[in-house]
């Protein structure tokens, strides 16, 4: 198992908690990003820069995605693909993806999308909090927890 960071979206304040949590597990984390990123010194975390475009660190996180790894990302439609191929993916505000939830929340996505578009909505999601901090740091110790033997 590996777990793969969509991190051209990524908040860096939970950088840290998933930094903790590899190294407590002892499994790979690897950062994509269209830009270099500085990571800490470690056997278990390492990134990958990626060319800038469209969904370039997407296509990149889809094929190395296997069964069973996890994929940190907001970004729904990757959260789809992956989970498409048996992988798990959470948001950084704490919600995890399966087969069982993914194609509602994509089909929850995609009619906001289009409600925005044709200005029956306006603004996004909250701003990024204290809660959502703990809200992953949650999900990420139960799913590590019920998937990882340390």
């Amino acid at each position: 198992m590996q777990i793969l960071v969509d991190a051209d979206a990524f908040p860096g304040v939970i950088a840290d908690i998933l930094f903790r949590a590899v190294e407590r597990v002892r499994i790979p984390l690897l950062l994509v990003s269209n830009k270099h990123l500085k990571v800490p010194q470690s056997m278990y975390i390492s990134s990958i820069t990626v060319s800038a475009g469209f969904d370039v660190a997407d296509n990149r996180i889809v094929a190395m995605a296997q069964q069973g790894d996890l994929v940190i990302t907001a970004d729904i439609p990757l959260a789809y693909r992956v989970v498409e191929k048996g992988a798990y993916a959470i948001d950084p505000r704490g919600d995890l993806y399966t087969e069982a939830n993914i194609k509602l929340r994509l089909a929850m996505r995609n009619l906001l999308d289009e409600l925005r578009a044709g200005g029956m909505i306006t603004g996004g999601p909250s701003s990024f909090g204290r809660k959502d901090i703990q809200s992953f740091a949650c999900q990420l110790d139960r799913f590590l927890t019920k998937h990882c033997k340390s």
